[in-house]
């Protein structure tokens, strides 16, 4: 049966019902679930033991129905699928089909809500109703005799009819229902930093969509998400979570609810102003989610369908990591160890962003934060706070800027330095005199491999020979998903994948391919969580007289590979080999190996 209606054609004044139903059999509430206990009973799905089980702890229980749903031996999509299939009725997922506002307007608000239905498209011969119980034959004629039209008639989940009348028809107070059941209650959720607003009639008002922020920010924590984007477009208010490097859509709020949303978030910041909607604004709003202090640093931008809002949410405790954490095998970290061990120059990162530059720099200074070691970091801006570290806050308005903040530093005998970024020429120059002068720079550079970080120093306008003299290491990183630990299982390589991988066959003899299935706890990706792949250019006597030459990346390059470098694709090959990511991530991350 065909439920859309390319046209969107009138619907004719009639009662008729297209249920596809037997003979309609009405029965008392009673016997009505001792129908679809019997129903359910039959397929499979539930045993007479365990119906008078749930029959003999009913203590209260709307019904055997929802106590066996609740104790987890049934769930509600295998119920609906049931009777759907009892009914001969389609049975569709409507949380995965956008619904057009002119449908939705086709049954009103107290009515769907009382009836527990959605309408879901124009049909071929009426309107496309989705319901959950296609045996309630009370509920479906006393919807059409109210709507006088024809109806076609669809199954789904209740879950998903209860969704989608938040979606549609809800307030933000139903709203936040809904995220409060997905994360559950135990939320302590504290403003720290912002403006604390008194207990007002308005603030009353206000508390359903207060609650709806505080809930979206903690579904976002728990799902492991890196930003937060509420995207107004021009018929609903997207929202989406980055969780592994990768943008997810979440349940949206209604339409209507967007400007009291980004109002809150601009009132929980304390800096940004809600009268202004016509220019580009930041803030920071400063959290806690089960005693865990979460820093979210907010941008909006005005686009035609108003404010766009983007959230980076930043756990400090998740920073912190140790090298391993960060995805090194274990030759790899004991190079890396020895080179942020030494006693001066020069260590870059390089990467584009979002690559993790920024984690892996944090990772190093906190490996070698002791207490006989002063260290000092100048950042834009400062996104973690570090014990035992001083961190200077670029200010251009001011005129701190990143040479202001260097130079000042020199002055206060540091032992190491970290510069978030080397931009211009002269933040590179304070830099490369730090390193020369006794001092271990760590800092970042926006390149695409490693050897291509000498040509970009040169083309800012270092001289050639202060490159080569101060720089003793490049590492460049890319990010990769880890495949699920919940549902990976053994995989094989497809040819494609080992001929773009170039990985001969035997290499694959002892390797531990594995592939991630989808599950629950990485929402059917196959993924969960991140790790790094690295390319660590160690800069030798050789290496150092080829810059003073002004030799080419492709050049380096090549030397680079002759002293043992592996490419960033290589690393990756690595990983794929022992069953921590896949081919496919490798691939898309990552550029052929030049021959």
């Amino acid at each position: 049966m065909s439920i859309f209606h390319d046209e969107g054609a009138s619907l004719t004044q009639s009662s008729e019902v297209r249920t596809l139903i037997p003979a309609p059999r009405r029965f008392p509430v009673q016997h009505h679930e001792d129908y679809i206990l019997k129903i359910l009973q039959d397929v499979g799905l539930v045993t007479r033991k365990q119906i008078d089980a749930a029959r003999g702890k009913l203590n209260g229980a709307p019904s055997v129905v929802d106590l066996l749903v609740k104790d987890g031996v049934l769930s509600e999509s295998d119920i609906s699928r049931t009777l759907a299939a009892q009914a001969h009725m389609d049975w569709i997922d409507i949380s995965a089909m956008p619904i057009p506002p002119e449908v939705i307007k086709q049954i009103r608000a107290e009515d769907a809500r009382r009836f527990k239905v959605i309408p879901v498209a124009f049909g071929e011969t009426g309107l496309v109703v989705a319901v959950s119980d296609p045996l309630d034959i009370d509920t479906i004629d006393s919807l059409s005799f109210l709507l006088q039209r024809a109806l076609e008639l669809v199954c789904t989940s209740p879950e998903k009819i209860r969704e989608a009348l938040i979606k549609y028809y809800g307030t933000a107070d139903e709203a936040a229902d809904i995220l409060q059941e997905r994360i559950g209650e135990d939320v302590d959720l504290g403003l720290e930093i912002g403006e604390e607003v008194g207990v007002t009639e308005t603030d009353e008002a206000d508390a359903p969509i207060i609650r709806m922020v505080s809930m979206l920010i903690v579904e976002a924590h728990r799902s492991g998400a890196s930003d937060i984007h509420l995207e107004p477009l021009d018929k609903k208010f997207r929202v989406r979570f980055r969780i592994d490097g990768v943008l997810q859509e979440m349940q949206a709020p209604p339409k209507r609810l967007q400007s009291a949303i980004i109002s809150r978030l601009k009132i929980m910041t304390g800096s940004m102003s809600i009268a202004e909607k016509r220019l580009p604004q930041d803030g920071r709003i400063q959290v806690k989610i089960k005693k865990k202090p979460i820093d979210l640093r907010v941008s909006t931008i005005p686009t035609n369908h108003g404010e766009s809002v983007v959230m980076r949410v930043l756990d400090k405790s998740s920073l912190l990591l140790g090298l391993p954490e960060l995805g090194f095998f274990s030759d790899d970290q004991e190079t890396f160890e020895r080179l942020i061990k030494l006693p001066d120059g020069i260590l870059l990162v390089t990467g584009p962003t979002g690559s993790g530059k920024t984690s892996t720099l944090y990772a190093c200074l906190n490996y070698i934060n002791k207490p006989d070691r002063k260290i000092i970091t100048v950042e834009e801006p400062i996104e973690y706070q570090m014990t035992g570290i001083n961190q200077v806050q670029v200010n251009p308005e001011i005129g701190m800027t990143f040479p202001a903040a260097l130079r000042s530093m020199l002055r206060q005998a540091p032992n190491i330095i970290m510069i978030g970024e080397i931009r211009d020429l002269e933040t590179a120059s304070i830099a490369t005199n730090a390193s020369l002068t006794g001092h271990l720079v760590f800092s970042t550079l926006h390149t695409n491999d490693a050897p291509s970080a000498v040509a970009r120093l040169i083309d800012i306008g270092v001289q050639p020979f202060l490159v080569a003299s101060s720089i003793r290491a490049i590492m460049a990183q890319r990010l990769v998903r880890r495949i699920c630990p919940n549902c990976k299982q053994p995989a094989e390589l497809s040819e494609t994948e080992m001929r773009a991988l170039r990985i001969e066959p035997g290499q694959t003899r002892d390797a531990q391919v594995m592939r991630g299935v989808g599950c629950d706890l990485c929402r059917g990706t196959g993924y969960k969580g991140r790790m790094g792949i690295f390319e660590i250019f160690i800069i030798d006597d050789e290496v150092r007289h080829m810059i003073n030459k002004r030799s080419s990346t492709l050049t380096l390059r090549q030397r680079a590979r002759e002293l043992g470098m592996r490419t960033l694709r290589e690393d990756g090959v690595r990983k794929v080999l022992a069953g921590l990511t896949t081919a496919d991530e490798v691939i898309s991350i990552t550029i052929g190996d030049v021959s």
